[in-house]
């Protein structure tokens, strides 16, 4: 006798949901998706990739440097390029290539410190214009707005002239010179996050301003900041260049960009390297910086960054 054929076994629906879900890749992170985009336009990675060399160098300075920034061979002064000195020599006979090496750290290490004070002093500013608003608005930008009457280089030499020439004052004079440039960035990019709707429902229940503030208004805020302080950084290499050429920034005999150009111009037509080597080190500095905060603003902007990530697909 024939049995009645067993019924198959049910799928459990609880098991089905399970298993996509166990498929189902979780989404990346935020900084990664923003380095990957940022990876696909290849001027900015070439500039990213060149700026992180410079960076290398400046750090790794005394250990790549030939010969010490001071050291003098007379018998070798004025030498071109060669195998020996592939930068050449100064009217010293001090290895141009050392120089540029160890004057790299110098340069970089103004540009820096002095875009993190303009950065933290002029974020502060602007976070606290923007989101307040009113006579707290009106007095933080009517200072600022006192700091932007002033010429950016006019001002700087004024805050040398009263502390002083040295790499640490010309940092000083040129964070000064970008605190109002930051505070504008920010401000501008708090007024349109402050009365976003995640912003009003976290007032409702309660939350004070300053978990407001550091929690989604800053966060929030942020793109437009970063994409300055790229852009900051060039000008701010630029301007110690400009005021070490000027005698007001670093002081001889410690390498500098700007110094050595200043110190090679009355060479220029003897020893053209004195001045080439230290300028084209400027120029690429800066140019990086520019080609980076240009890519940085492709993919930190919405709309750009919805397009980009459609055609990486």
């Amino acid at each position: 006798m024939t049995g009645a054929p067993l019924p198959e076994p049910a799928v459990s629906p609880t098991a089905t949901e399970a298993g996509v879900s166990s498929t189902a890749r979780p989404p990346r992170p935020r900084w990664r998706q923003t380095l990957g985009l940022l990876a696909r336009n290849p001027t900015a990675a070439v500039a990213a990739t060149v700026l992180l060399l410079i960076v290398l160098v400046a750090v790794f300075d005394e250990a790549i440097a030939p010969t010490g920034p001071n050291e003098i061979a007379v018998q070798d002064r004025l030498q071109p390029p060669s195998l020996a000195h592939p930068f050449g020599t100064d009217d010293l006979g001090r290895d141009i290539l050392s120089r540029v090496v160890l004057g790299a750290a110098v340069s970089l290490r103004v540009g820096f410190l002095a875009v993190a004070f303009a950065l933290v002093v002029g974020a502060l500013i602007g976070l606290l214009a923007g989101y307040y608003g009113r006579w707290v608005d009106d007095v933080l930008m009517r200072l600022m707005d006192i700091l932007f009457a002033f010429p950016a280089v006019l001002l700087a030499i004024a805050v040398l002239a009263v502390r002083g020439p040295g790499a640490g004052n010309t940092a000083l004079a040129i964070g000064i010179v970008y605190i109002p440039v930051f505070a504008r960035v920010t401000r501008a990019s708090v007024l349109g996050v402050r009365e976003e709707v995640y912003v009003r429902a976290s007032r409702s229940v309660g939350a004070s301003d300053l978990r407001l503030l550091t929690r989604h208004v800053l966060p929030n805020a942020a793109p437009p900041i970063i994409v300055q302080t790229s852009i900051s950084l060039a000008f701010a290499v630029l301007a110690e260049a400009a005021l070490s050429f000027l005698g007001l920034g670093t002081q001889p005999p410690n390498p500098s960009w700007g110094l050595m150009l200043a110190e090679g111009r009355g060479f220029i037509d003897l020893a053209w390297w004195l001045a080439f080597f230290p300028g084209m080190a400027i120029f690429l500095t800066v140019l990086c910086f520019n080609l980076l905060g240009d890519g940085l603003r492709d993919v930190l902007d919405p709309r750009q960054r919805t397009l980009m990530a459609g055609s990486g697909r």
